[in-house]
């Protein structure tokens, strides 16, 4: 469905559902929607649906990507310095796909001197087990870069389903997931 058609549905579905609660008719009595007016209010709904069920599913694949972060450091603190610009920004992009979503807190393994020096540190507050790293640190990265990449993918394949705003918001997030997989594996090689 085009932006227009959208729009167009939206309007009609908003349209239907004020004259439903009007309610009235034009003598002073109730009166029944059209089926035009039914069909448009359900379209309507649905295309709500729709857009809420994709926003949860973009926001969960970057609420796994900073878990997968979160994990990384807790097992491997060498690897802060590196990581936490890389966590920080995942850290905004939940937020951001979020829209209203759990609230973020300080990370659990976050350092005094990380919070001092102005390193942003924050999890989801309600964050499940966190996922087995392995012991290696070159692996644990490898690991981190492939959580990276398959978030971009799951974000990049919801595009042609989000509304304009929210697809650019989609593609940048998707868009920084690969450089942060490129950061973790090639990048670090230069």
């Amino acid at each position: 469905m085009t932006t227009t058609g959208r729009r167009a549905v939206l309007a009609a579905g908003a349209s239907a559902a004020a004259a439903v609660l009007a309610g009235c008719a034009s003598d002073g009595g109730p009166r029944r929607p059209s089926a035009a007016e039914r069909a448009a209010a359900r379209e309507a709904e649905r295309v709500a649906r729709a857009e809420t069920a994709l926003r949860g599913r973009a926001a969960a694949a970057s609420r796994t990507l900073l878990e997968r972060y979160d994990a990384a450091l807790a097992a491997h603190p060498a690897l802060r310095p590196r990581l936490a610009p890389l966590r920080a920004s995942a850290a905004a992009h939940a937020e951001a796909l979020g829209e209203g979503g759990p609230t973020l807190a300080p990370a659990p393994a976050a350092s005094a001197s990380a919070t001092a020096s102005g390193t942003p540190a924050a999890v989801p507050a309600t964050t499940p087990a966190a996922p087995p790293v392995p012991a290696d640190p070159a692996a644990a990265l490898r690991e981190l870069a492939a959580a990276a990449r398959a978030a971009a993918d799951a974000q990049t394949a919801e595009l042609d389903a989000a509304p304009p705003e929210y697809a650019r918001l989609l593609a940048s997030v998707a868009a920084a997931g690969s450089c942060h997989a490129y950061l973790l594996t090639e990048g670090a090689r230069r």
